[in-house]
């Protein structure tokens, strides 16, 4: 790029490593996020960090100005805890997106892409652990997460909207559980492969014998690597393609599997607590990627038990240090 790339949301898990992929191939990069920088999950020396709120119209004007190329990864979001405990605030995310895209398209910014969500998902076709994987056309007819998954499918047609009347090239990926290292692991925002990985060690490190799952663990989910995001999100930037498409593992596993897989890395057994009356989301969410390898001969491939341990080996050192 020939000018500043901008990353709203860089203190967040995934603003965080983009900034530092895009900083390792010399691009100048404006890194924003709402949150002060001792909050940020990553801050970056090279890059020009701003903290603001992109909810506002003018601080997103500021953010963007200058820029070739936006990032839109801002929202108020979390693991499903959070979302379904949090609707409003979820839904005021739609502010973010449409100040973005605005001044992006008063900017005249060469590429815009927009982090959209597998919530977006019509609810009725994730009714089974044994889920038929997921494929984009399967948000409509529209019943997609309540709250977060709203506000991203709106912001998906806001994209396509921007597109088509203005011509601002947009770029829409559907993530599906993004985690890895640097990634949220306690507060309440965390998602499952980080919260399990922390409650081994919690029960390692105590000495406890027992673990809560969240509803009886029975539930099914894929889970990407966030290396795999990272190079799905630039190869999708960097495509001639326009429609929303997923980004995420294909590898289906319940969350007992997933207990499994970090009990392995733990070197430990617990015994297993079922919460039922916490929340569990859909029954069932798998990524389809016949449509991302159709068009970019790519798809997420780091498999889950060597994501995990990364994940794991690096939440450990947190929680120890």
């Amino acid at each position: 790029m020939s000018r500043k790339v901008v990353v709203a949301g860089a203190g967040g898990f995934i603003g965080g490593s983009l900034v530092a992929r895009l900083l390792e191939s010399g691009t100048e990069v404006r890194a924003v996020d709402i949150k002060p920088l001792d909050q940020w999950h990553r801050v970056h020396d090279g890059a020009e960090n701003l903290i603001c709120d992109l909810s506002e119209k003018s601080n997103a004007y500021q953010a963007v100005k200058g820029a070739g190329q936006v990032f839109a990864l801002a929202a108020d979001m979390g693991g499903i805890g959070f979302i379904e405990q949090n609707k409003a605030l979820c839904m005021l995310s739609s502010l973010i997106s449409t100040h973005l895209l605005m001044a992006a398209r008063d900017n005249d910014v060469e590429r815009f892409f927009y982090s959209s969500s597998a919530c977006v998902y019509a609810a009725d076709k994730q009714t089974d652990p044994r889920v038929t994987a997921l494929k984009e056309q399967d948000a409509y007819p529209a019943m997609p997460e309540d709250g977060y998954g709203w506000e991203k499918l709106f912001s998906e047609h806001m994209c396509r909207h921007f597109r088509e009347d203005f011509g601002l090239q947009t770029r829409v990926a559907r993530y599906h559980n993004v985690y890895g290292p640097y990634g949220t692991y306690d507060g309440g925002r965390e998602k499952a492969p980080a919260a399990i990985c922390r409650k081994v060690i919690q029960a390692r490190l105590s000495g406890s014998d027992e673990i809560e799952i969240w509803g009886d663990g029975e539930q099914a989910r894929s889970f990407m690597y966030i290396d795999d995001c990272l190079y799905g999100t630039l190869a999708l930037t960097e495509s001639q393609i326009t429609v929303p498409v997923n980004i995420g593992s294909a590898e289906l596993v319940t969350i007992n599997r997933l207990v499994d897989l970090v009990e392995k890395i733990a070197g430990t057994s617990l015994r297993r607590r079922y919460n039922l009356s916490a929340p569990q989301g859909v029954r069932g969410r798998n990524s389809d990627n016949t449509l991302i390898k159709q068009l970019l001969g790519w798809e997420p491939s780091v498999p889950l038990e060597v994501g995990l341990e990364k994940t794991y080996r690096w939440i450990y050192d947190r929680m120890t240090a």
